[in-house]
């Protein structure tokens, strides 16, 4: 039976130009660290996966095709520091109701999403 979610993926030609932007800039700690792959996220919780794949080249030429959401308890704090630190935002922190949300691009183009749940239930 599938329980839920563990982690994700994002493949790249060359690690070495995500890695930085998600260890460095987003803050996030590092789990495990190989040449060809990288595991963002605490034990127990779903992971982050960094990872050079043969099949990928270059910038996501469809980067609304998945976004890789990551929590934060101050969305208008991250938005403000990465935005400083040069980071491309596509939305701005905005109001949906139950969350904020903001989007920005990574290096290669991929989506990711910053969320801050109001108080109730978080996923």
């Amino acid at each position: 039976m599938i329980k839920g979610l563990c982690g994700a993926t994002i493949w790249s030609e060359d690690l070495n130009k995500l890695l930085p932007f998600y260890r460095d800039v987003l803050g996030l700690t590092m789990r495990l660290h190989t040449p060809a792959f990288v595991v963002f996220g605490e034990p127990g919780a779903p992971t982050l996966g960094l990872g050079m794949h043969s099949e990928v080249r270059g910038h996501n030429a469809d980067p609304a095709r998945h976004m890789v959401g990551l929590l934060t308890d101050d969305v208008t704090a991250d938005w403000k520091r990465l935005k400083s630190a040069g980071v491309e935002f596509v939305e701005d922190p905005k109001d949906y109701g139950n969350l904020w949300l903001a989007t920005l691009k990574d290096p290669e183009g991929n989506l990711v999403q910053l969320l801050q749940f109001k108080e109730g239930p978080r996923p």
